[in-house]
């Protein structure tokens, strides 16, 4: 193993907080943390960050304040070759299970130092109905920061709050950017604070909409949780035996708006692309990248396959996923030429080959409540606009349903907001497919009322179905589609 080592050049004591972010998990360490790493090494200014977890994962804030806030991202090109980089651009971090720990946050967030919030909190920490963008103020999360504004339990309930204060003592308004795979990361995060201050003070709603910026961003770097055997991988490829170390790829990309009223680090020094409107990246990103990881993560489990490197390595899944990208998703980017795409998928798929990673299926699949409309949806609805045919994308709701089923019998969490009502549709209708997908297809919470009305498409959904729980190889249907072309 050829590791490179890139020591840390900062001096944290030099450097105060400017940037707080909400959402202390790998990914942050691995991109975000990064980005700001090289920042800071190349002009300096006081732009540190300050970290937080909501609700989970204590032992990690623990295992950060316990290593002086120093971890290691181990970027690796494939199983020969590595980056290991040293990272101190995190100052502190918080825990806001608390008391004591939401006051902390609260008032970092309130200091005038503070000109920025980030956020990876997941398309859930939004408390939107992915299919309509709408509030979901039936959530008890959402009921109670409502009911108690001063103690929020939400990131979008801290942010409220904050803002709150800071209007209070005369400060200016902190930019939100939201750093999550969604499109239209931050019209949708400003959706989210701007409905959930409207349940509480509706003047404090329209200073929000007039004052606080909430660009957009598009993030890319695949970094899978680290699980034991890549904690003793790790060790063996470059020492490093801390529990705080993240491993990823060595691509990265970061495309943000630039609109920051407040002012905000030199991040295009350290490669980020700032423009104007992000839309048509995040669109080929969120469809090509995250769509094809969800083709895997249900296809690819049903076919055997634990991670991603391993199902593409199957020539059909190949075949399936550049049909999927070339044939399904194209038609959808207007925005670039043919020979981009054909580029970009081709980079895509030498990402997936990177056998470093061991990138889990399993951890793909879960939330698929949330992921799907932007990944799948809203492209297949635009497809059936054009009347152009999508078999990748309905084999993949197909596969998503016989999830469904398996992990309902199994009784395996799927880790999604609808879990509940989605095992009790499955258990309800496990031997009547016809109503077991028109039921969920019903669920105006996931799917556009286009798909509903699409009688045909239920009936191939339903054929899929029945195929993927009679045993039907994966493959096999993929071959079907891609001969097809």
């Amino acid at each position: 193993m050829k590791v490179q080592h890139i020591n840390s050049q900062i001096d944290a004591s030099k450097h105060d907080i400017g940037i707080v972010h909400i959402g202390l998990g790998a990914f942050h360490r691995a991109h975000q943390a990064v980005y700001l790493e090289q920042t800071l090494a190349l002009h300096g200014g006081d732009w540190m960050i300050a970290s937080a977890n909501i609700r989970s994962n204590y032992s990690l804030v623990e295992q950060m304040n316990a290593a002086e806030h120093c971890y290691h991202v181990v970027e690796y090109a494939d199983t020969s070759n590595a980056n290991l980089r040293e990272i101190k651009a995190i100052k502190n971090t918080f825990f806001c299970g608390s008391d004591e720990g939401r006051e902390a946050l609260l008032a970092q967030m309130t200091a005038p130092a503070t000109k920025v919030v980030t956020l990876t909190v997941t398309e859930k920490g939004y408390y939107l109905a992915p299919s309509t963008g709408e509030l979901l103020v039936g959530a008890p999360e959402i009921q109670h920061d409502m009911a108690s504004p001063s103690q929020p339990k939400t990131a979008l309930g801290l942010i409220l709050e904050s803002l709150k204060q800071r209007r209070a003592q005369g400060l200016s308004a902190f930019t939100v950017l939201s750093c999550d795979n969604m499109p239209h990361n931050g019209i949708r995060a400003k959706g989210a604070v701007v409905a959930l201050a409207k349940g509480q003070d509706d003047e404090f709603a329209q200073w929000i909409e007039k004052n606080v910026a909430f660009p957009n961003s598009m993030v890319d770097r695949i970094v899978p949780a680290v699980s034991e055997q890549d904690l003793a991988m790790i060790k063996a490829d470059t020492g490093i035996s801390e529990p705080t170390v993240v491993k990823c790829e060595q691509f990265s990309q970061w495309v943000i708006e630039d609109h920051f009223p407040a002012g905000r680090p030199q991040w295009e020094s350290a490669g980020v692309q700032m423009v104007d409107d992000v839309s048509s990246y995040e669109m080929m990103k969120l469809r090509m990248l995250n769509g094809s990881h969800s083709l895997l993560a249900y296809l690819g489990s049903i076919a055997g396959f634990k991670s991603v490197a391993d199902a593409v390595q199957d020539k059909d899944i190949r075949a399936f996923l550049e049909h999927y990208m070339m044939q399904e998703v194209a038609p959808t980017l207007p925005s670039f030429s043919q020979t981009e795409i054909a580029i970009y998928c081709q980079q895509l798929l030498a990402r997936f080959e990177n056998d470093s990673l061991q990138h889990q299926l399993k951890q793909i699949a879960m939330d698929g409540s949330q992921k799907l409309p932007q990944r799948w949806l809203t492209g297949l609805t635009e497809l059936q606009a054009q009347a152009l045919a999508a078999p990748a994308i309905e084999l993949g709701i197909a596969g998503w349903i016989a999830f469904l089923c398996d992990a309902e019998q199994g009784q395996q969490s799927i880790n999604d907001p609808l879990e509940t009502v989605l095992f009790e549709t499955v258990n309800r209708y496990r031997d009547d497919s016809v109503s077991l997908v028109g039921t969920l297809l019903q669920r105006n919470d996931i799917f556009p009322s286009s798909l509903v009305k699409n009688e045909a498409l239920q009936v191939r959904l339903v054929g899929l179905v029945d195929e993927l729980l009679a045993g039907a190889k994966v493959q096999s249907l993929m071959s079907h589609i891609y001969h097809q072309e």
